[in-house]
């Protein structure tokens, strides 16, 4: 196992609870003997046990996002009247994870292949189990996050009784099959990975930094380059960008986890509830769903996202206008959470 990174810590990601439940049999046919989730929670849970939302989390992100910026009583995701869980995904560094797991048979580069249908089991069997909710008002998330809530949406559509996909669709594309290879290129490429067996973090650093680069090339918008929003951000060249927030968020993060997460981002596909029928699986969501494709995104852009909503019955699409592109979910342009805001007022005002 790598040496301890303090990125994956409650001082770095914000106040969070290790709750283990179980054994945890992967689609692949790996096992996770003692799968642990690193929840994060605000609010509570009223007598009826209706009033929870469900949050996970994106690639490369964790509940800390989520906690900073969608999360307070000035908006939608109100804990004064919501019950909110942030359950971080398996593989994101805080859950169980390469780069953190006891088990010596599944650390590092053996840490098993998981799916998005993965998550949504062990995080079924954690509300259910550990915090008896049988129904959820709401489940959202974003990117990696929005691929689990489709794959929620399709899987239990008796517990969910809205969804908020934002930026992410039910089925990932060729398009983003690819350039999440890149990704995983950029990484594995660097000799310092050692075919995943590196002693710290910081032996990747050089494959990291080309990570960063390759992330902000589709994860900002063209837009977002040409009119200079970085400087708004505080960072007035693209160099100070990239010295400033991309490469030290990237250089920070672990490989394997990493690794783990682009793996299942390239596979997210809820036809596999369906034998490979995606009008199929769609067409038995029952829950109230709104899609929310951010207009300039390049990893998951509004026609893509929105082909998947028109196979949902009843389902409506709200394209969040932002000139950040996809990286918009980190709420950096304060023209975006007031979208977002209003738009999940309206689907639990429902």
């Amino acid at each position: 196992m790598p040496e301890s990174n303090p990125t994956y810590t409650p001082e770095t990601q914000g106040p969070y609870d290790l709750i283990s439940i179980g054994r945890l049999e992967l689609e692949e046919g790996g096992v996770i003997e003692d799968c642990q989730l690193a929840v994060a929670t605000a609010g509570t849970l009223n007598d009826a046990r209706d009033n929870a939302i469900l949050i996970p989390t994106f690639y490369s992100g964790t509940h800390h996002t989520w906690f900073e910026s969608y999360i307070g009583p000035d908006h939608a995701l109100d804990p004064t009247r919501y019950f909110i869980i942030s359950v971080n995904q398996i593989g994101n560094g805080l859950s169980t994870s390469p780069n953190n797991v006891d088990d010596p048979a599944i650390t590092g580069p053996r840490f098993p292949r998981i799916r998005i249908g993965d998550d949504v089991i062990a995080q079924e069997r954690l509300i259910r189990e550990h915090f008896g909710i049988e129904k959820l008002a709401l489940v959202v998330g974003g990117s990696m996050g929005a691929q689990q809530v489709w794959e929620w949406a399709v899987r239990f559509p008796d517990t969910v009784l809205r969804a908020a996909p934002i930026a992410g669709t039910a089925q990932n594309t060729p398009h983003d099959f690819l350039f999440t290879q890149t990704l995983i290129d950029a990484i594995t490429s660097d000799p310092g990975f050692a075919g995943g067996e590196y002693a710290s973090h910081t032996d990747v650093a050089d494959g990291l930094r080309r990570h960063a680069r390759i992330l902000g090339t589709m994860g900002f918008s063209t837009e977002f380059f040409k009119t200079r929003f970085h400087a708004a951000m505080g960072m007035e060249t693209l160099q100070d960008f990239l010295d400033g927030f991309l490469e030290p968020y990237c250089t920070a993060l672990d490989p394997n986890s990493l690794l783990t997460m682009a793996w299942k981002w390239q596979r997210g596909d809820v036809a596999r509830n369906a034998d490979g029928d995606l009008a199929a699986a769609l067409g038995r969501v029952t829950a109230d769903l709104v899609a929310m494709p951010i207009s300039e995104d390049m990893f998951f852009p509004v026609r893509d996202v929105a082909a998947d909503a028109a196979l949902v019955p009843g389902a409506q699409v709200r394209v969040i206008d932002d000139i950040v592109g996809h990286m918009a979910l980190f709420a950096v342009n304060p023209t975006f959470m007031p979208q977002i805001d209003h738009a999940l007022r309206e689907l639990l005002a429902r």
